[in-house]
């Protein structure tokens, strides 16, 4: 009987990554390819899951005939809206077949279930995640129903996000220059990568994008650890805010927390002592995660969600 492969696909505004496995959970290859956010131009978004996953053939030494036999998985951002999937799946793929997620469930996938060689069961898991990174987003499936905490965009939500981080240290920093707020060494070091005045960051943030904020909140995290007063009061109100998504995510039931996202080891240290106890080491990411999705849609083993 020929073997088959399993593929996973994890796309978001920025680039998407594909890794690839045999039947028999060997990982064989990973890729990277351009923005794969569902909502994004649609032969974009395949063009990107097509060189991430051809990057991840090539890494496997395997041909492309391969692809008849491989079921995949796609975790994308953007892929909560139905018609956004539907544009997306009438374009040809080479696959043998595709199941589509979204990028928070096939994160809390691979979170609870980790990765073929060691999986969990997310069925008994009642694991959440909580990513922090340009946006903010925390979710959990609990009695079969799936749970969203904030993750609603910049600028109307994400608090707590480095987008919302970075935008308010722009905005103090502004408030700095004005003798509103003290100076800081935030404040002079944000003023001086995109002013120094007030009219050059007026242009910057006209046509700024919610990654362009994001990349200060490093810095505010870094000042703040200097006992930067400024900057100390963005990181705790930012804290403060991860925390709270935190403890709703409690409340309703989950019994432990994956802290994930490009910024969950600089926020951590902030976070009150009540949520970092509930904190647990995700198992896998959310390429194991799309491969799990993948692997569902062929044995009809539906998971809680």
């Amino acid at each position: 009987m020929a073997v088959r492969y399993f593929l996973g696909i994890d796309g978001g505004g920025t680039g998407c990554r594909a890794r690839l496995r045999d039947e028999a959970g060997r990982m064989l290859g990973e890729g990277k390819g351009g923005p794969a956010n569902a909502r994004l131009d649609t032969a974009r978004v395949r063009q990107s899951i097509l060189d991430a996953a051809g990057a991840a053939l090539r890494a496997s030494g395997l041909d492309g005939e391969i692809w008849q036999r491989t079921h995949a998985g796609f975790g994308l951002a953007g892929a909560g809206q139905t018609g956004a999937c539907e544009r997306l799946l009438a374009l040809p793929f080479p696959f043998a077949d595709i199941a589509v997620d979204t990028d928070a469930y096939t994160s809390w996938l691979g979170a609870s279930l980790g990765n073929p060689e060691q999986p969990g069961d997310p069925e008994n898991d009642r694991g959440a995640i909580l990513i922090v990174g340009t946006g903010i987003c925390g979710f959990t499936v609990l009695g079969g129903e799936r749970i969203s905490i904030g993750g609603w965009g910049f600028p109307v939500s994400d608090d707590g996000s480095g987008a919302v981080t970075g935008r308010e240290a722009v905005r103090q920093a502004l408030r700095a220059h004005d003798g509103l707020a003290p100076a800081s060494p935030l404040a002079e070091a944000v003023l001086a990568d995109i002013g120094p005045t007030p009219e050059q960051v007026v242009d910057w943030a006209d046509k700024t994008t919610p990654a362009d904020y994001a990349r200060f909140a490093p810095l505010v995290y870094a000042h703040a650890a200097t006992g930067d007063p400024l900057a100390r009061l963005i990181a705790t109100q930012a804290a403060g805010f991860i925390d709270d998504v935190a403890r709703r995510l409690l409340t309703l039931g989950a019994a432990r927390i994956h802290l994930l996202g490009g910024l969950a080891g600089t926020v951590q240290p902030w976070l009150a002592a009540d949520v970092q106890q509930a904190l647990s080491p995700a198992r896998g990411d959310a390429l194991d995660g799309a491969i799990a999705l993948a692997h569902a849609s062929q044995t009809g083993s539906a998971d809680n969600g």
